[in-house]
């Protein structure tokens, strides 16, 4: 049957996308063998689709045969309304952020069960980090994660009790200790981490709010990323909320947040 694959139920457009759904920021390089096993596409068939993929820009083949995301789906990506307007809203107020403490700065909305970062700012002096731009890390195990699950449906946070995953030593892995950090977040209205994602990082959030149907709706959050020695993590907490509150009012201007 035209347009669709040997398998049957299976188009060729799904086949296509499952093959890109393999990446992640776990596993940003796949060999041909790895991204057929995980899509569970017959070997023939990936190479083909992957060949074309590349040859449209979707996809990278890098000189040890192993492929990555190509720069034409970031560009696409970039134009998502939300994401775009986000990012260009919120940039300036990043910069001037990191300027003051110099310090990486990050931008984050929830995606399913991940912290999808949209944007950072970060200088020689940061700390190394795994979070880029693009990255879906671990809600319940970075700062941002931490303040977007606080904010999330009741669903929501269910699942993620459930998932619990260990990144690092400190990662937060039993549901009733992180229920309780999620309940000191909405009351204290920020969200702190000592190497639970990285070693060597500690990180403090804030939500980004806009008004809307008489209320406030947490729409993204904005985080940095500390030395986990640093004694004045709670300090930076009013800072955030300042740039937090700046990029809310511009936001609450726009139609795609209104």
């Amino acid at each position: 049957m035209a347009g669709r694959s040997a398998a049957p139920g299976r188009s060729v457009t799904s086949r296509v996308l499952s093959l890109l759904d393999v990446f992640d920021s776990t596993s940003p390089r796949l060999s041909l063998s790895e991204i057929s096993e995980r899509s569970g596409t017959p070997l023939t068939t990936t190479h083909r689709l992957l060949a074309e993929l590349a040859d449209w820009g979707a996809l990278v083949r890098r000189a040890d045969g192993r492929y990555e995301i190509g720069r034409k789906l970031w560009d696409l990506g970039l134009l998502a309304p939300v994401q775009m307007e986000l990012r260009q809203i919120a940039a300036p107020f990043m910069l001037d952020l990191h300027t003051t403490i110099r310090d990486t700065v990050h931008l984050a909305v929830r995606e399913e069960l991940s912290a999808l970062y949209v944007e950072r700012i970060s200088g020689r002096e940061s700390v190394p980090i795994v979070s880029q731009v693009g990255s879906r890390l671990p809600l319940h195990a970075t700062g941002v994660g931490k303040v977007l699950l606080a904010a999330a449906p009741a669903d929501v946070v269910d699942r993620a009790l459930h998932s619990l995953t260990r990144q690092t030593p400190r990662t937060v892995v039993e549901p009733g200790r992180l229920q309780r950090e999620l309940a000191d977040v909405r009351r204290r209205g920020y969200a702190r981490t000592s190497e639970e994602m990285s070693p060597g990082a500690a990180s403090v959030a804030v939500p980004v709010q806009v008004e809307r149907g008489g209320g406030t709706v947490v729409v993204a959050a904005l985080g940095v990323v500390v030395p986990p020695h640093r004694r004045d993590l709670a300090r930076l907490a009013p800072v955030l909320e300042v740039t937090a509150r700046g990029i809310g009012r511009e936001l609450a201007r726009t139609r795609e947040f209104r």
